[in-house]
Formats: structure tokens, sequence, C-alpha cells
């Protein structure tokens, strides 16, 4: 029976680094406040001078996994992209990634799951894999946030959160018996969907209405986060999910050797840590220094944990996220 591996991992981050501080200059805020109720120092924003976008960033980390992968960008043969802030409303950054890899006219898809939509993607791409379908799937998550923030004290509860950023896997077969992805799991609660969106623009709410109406008042086209709400469903979910994975494999929280959540808040991961009796090392955070990058947020700790060798042959790995939607989910791997 076929399995999914990950066998290669990458990232990028745009260089330009938004400190605390800097944001303080922006609105009425400061880094105490900051890191007090987020555990953020500093996220990275794009420069629009780069030509840094979801799709750009995105083909930069899937280079970087595809040459960690030892295989060519001709041997990818299906690219699944994660993300909710596309460079265009409609096609989505799956195909631009496609034709800035200089590849065949392979099969391109699109998942907007927010913060979950990295595990959704792997989900999806683990089940072709098992039947074989595809033998090197590209998976992406890339986010621009900073394009879309009010940077006002408005907005400040939202806009000191999300930066920008981009990772990627490579998933291949293996025959290997209890390696590679063990089991996913996803679920949505739609019902509050309000709670963390962004409403406007859509195909109910276009630019020219926007701009027609000249609201200042008018904040559909920021995004909105009932952060209690949020933080509220997000610790309970969180621990549901990893439990849930763990119960269909026959392990135990002790025996997950790292844990890799989705960055959305640094508080919910020291209370999950906390609540499934998990040691420091047993747990992967770099929102910090990134701030809550969504559906990239997971592929990019990823990839640096692979970097500072926090993994190793037969280590148990468990991916975990919540966000929007409400979507959340969670898988087991053996690496």
């Amino acid at each position: 029976m076929l399995h999914s591996r990950i066998a290669g991992t990458g990232h990028y981050v745009p260089d330009n680094v938004v400190t605390n501080d800097d944001l303080s200059k922006m609105m009425d805020t400061n880094d105490a406040w900051i890191q007090e109720r987020t555990g953020i120092r500093e996220r990275r924003w794009i420069d629009p001078k780069t030509g840094d976008s979801p799709s750009v960033m995105g083909t930069k980390a899937a280079r970087m996994a595809i040459e960690n992968a030892g295989i060519t960008a001709d041997d990818v043969d299906f690219i699944i992209f994660a993300t909710l802030s596309p460079d265009m409303y409609f096609p989505g950054p799956g195909v631009q990634v496609q034709d800035q890899l200089g590849i065949k006219e392979i099969g391109a898809l699109d998942v907007r799951n927010q913060c979950s939509g990295f595990l959704y993607g792997l989900s999806v791409a683990d089940k072709f894999i098992q039947t074989g379908t595809y033998k090197n799937i590209l998976l992406i998550g890339s986010e621009n946030h900073s394009g879309g923030l009010d940077k006002t004290t408005r907005g400040r509860g939202v806009s000191v959160i999300f930066g920008d950023g981009a990772g990627a896997v490579i998933l291949q077969p293996t025959e290997e018996k209890d390696k590679g992805v063990l089991t996913t799991h996803l679920h949505s609660e739609g019902k509050y969907a309000k709670e963390l969106a962004l409403e406007g623009p859509n195909t109910g709410h276009w630019v020219d209405k926007m701009i027609a109406e000249q609201d200042p008042e008018d904040t559909s086209y920021y995004p909105y986060m009932n952060g209690n709400f949020v933080f509220k469903h997000a610790v309970t979910r969180f621990q549901e999910v990893i439990h849930e994975a763990l119960e269909a494999t026959g392990h135990q929280p002790s025996d997950i050797n790292l844990l890799i959540p989705h960055q959305a808040n640094l508080r919910i991961s020291q209370y999950i840590q906390a609540k499934m009796g998990l040691a420091d090392e047993q747990v992967f955070n770099n929102i910090q220094k990134y701030g809550n990058t969504t559906a990239a947020s997971i592929p990019i700790a990823l990839s640096e944990a692979v970097q500072e060798g926090r993994l190793k042959n037969g280590d148990l790995l468990c991916l975990a996220a919540f966000g929007s939607g409400f979507t959340w989910g969670s898988t087991l791997i053996r690496w």
C-alpha cells in the first residue's frame, strides 16, 4: 500500500522586517501590548518594490522544496496552492506557479481554507498519492496580508498579528510501513464564519461599489476578528483534533516528538502545550519573528524545523491548525 511522505521542504519570507516599535509609529500600540497578547516581536511585510506576491513567494519556496527533495521542477506532476490572499481575485495562484516554474501543463488546485488551508491541501495530496494518481505533488501555503490590513489604530487588533511569507513541501509515495502521513482529520463549523472574516470585496460588494460609496466608515474590506471568541474556540478545537489523530493511530501525547501548530497566537500554542503536557522541545513556534502567516505558517515552521535538525528519522510529527471558517484539522506523520 502506498503512503505519502514529505520528501522536501522550503520557505521564503520577505526581507522587510516590521517590528512592534515600527507599528507604534503607525497606530496607538506598543511592544509590550503586542507581546503580552500575541507573543509576536516582529513580522515580515512585503515591500511592493520587490515584486513579491503570494505566487512569487510561493514559487521561491517551491524551488527550495524541489531542490531539497532531490528532484527537478519537471518532475512535479501536480500543484496545490493554499492561500486567502491570491495575487488576483481569479484565477488562483496555482496556475501562476506552474507558469513561473516553467513546467508542463500539469493540474493546479487552489485551496481557500485560510489558517487550515495547508492541512486541507495536505490531506488532498495524501489521497492523490495513495491512489497512485501523482508521484510528486507540490503543496504551497503563501500569504500577502500586509497589502490588505487596516494599519491605523482602528485596525490594530488584527493588523499587529499578521505577516507575509510562503512555505512549500514536496509529497511523494513510499511503500515503507508506518512511514509518512499516518492520518488526517478535517472539520468545519460555518455558523461562525463571520467571527473571523473579510466580507468585501465579493460578488455582492465589488470594488466599484466601494469607490462609488466613498464611505470612510465602511470597514468590510478589512479583515475582522472577534479575538476572544476565536481564542476560546481555538484552544478547544486544537486539543480535540490533535487527540483525534492520536486516538486514530493508537498514540498518546507523550509519543509526539514534535508538534507544529498553526502559528496563530503564541498564547494559544502555550496553552495547548500545557494542557497536553508537552515539553518545550516537543513544540515548535516561530510566530515571534514572523507573526501569523495563515496558510503559510505550518510549512514555514516545518521548513525551519528541518533546517534546525528538530526532526530525525522515525520521529512522530503532529501538525494542527484552526482558523477562519471556522475550519480546523490535524495530521500525524512518521518522519
